[in-house]
């Protein structure tokens, strides 16, 4: 097995061929070892806790439904989340929404020890950046959100989404200059 692969991605290749030969009970495993992900991919989608969970029941089912034809030749993360952002996608063309994981609830991502003056910038520091992402072309953000959010590299954005490596690098530089002018033109418009 080849050394990129880590060891929950080798556990992930047992249980597949256990599954594959019978032990269907098994995919419980998996579910359990990816399914925080893909209701966060769902949440940052649909932005509604319901629909994320009808979500990861279809992810899951399309990935039960596939896992005989599942190769091996990338990590099976990389292959559930492909199936998960095609689904998402389908669902998305269909509602016409994406929602960037950077949007998330403000009380999850603060650490409660803080000032009020620290909490407070920031809280305005997030809100902006927040904002910001928001007006990014979705092209951008989805690379940006799998890239920052999900810790995906450019070949398992690639693999996901069918973007070329080359245009995901554009599409993560370009955004992150968008990113900055925006948050430079704030930070001179607050002064």
């Amino acid at each position: 097995m080849p050394d990129q692969f880590d060891e929950a991605e080798i556990n992930d290749e047992l249980i597949i061929s256990q599954i594959v030969s019978g032990h269907k009970d098994l995919f419980r495993l998996l579910v359990r070892q990816h399914e925080k992900a893909v209701y966060a991919m769902g949440l940052s989608f649909f932005r509604n806790p319901e629909d994320a969970s009808d979500f990861v029941q279809e992810v899951f089912l399309k990935a039960y439904r596939s896992l005989s034809r599942f190769e091996g030749r990338s990590r099976f993360s990389t292959w559930l989340y492909k199936i998960a952002y095609n689904t998402a996608l389908n669902e998305v063309n269909r509602r016409k929404e994406y929602h960037s994981l950077a949007e998330e609830d403000a009380d999850k991502l603060v650490n409660s020890g803080e000032t009020p003056e620290r909490l407070m910038l920031r809280n305005a520091a997030r809100e902006a950046v927040q904002e910001a992402i928001k007006e990014l072309p979705e092209r951008f953000r989805i690379c940006v959100d799998l890239l920052f959010f999900y810790d995906r590299s450019y070949n398992e954005i690639e693999a996901i989404t069918g973007i070329p490596v080359n245009t995901i690098k554009s599409h993560v530089f370009r955004a992150k200059v968008i990113l900055r002018d925006k948050l430079e033109d704030l930070k001179r418009s607050a002064e």
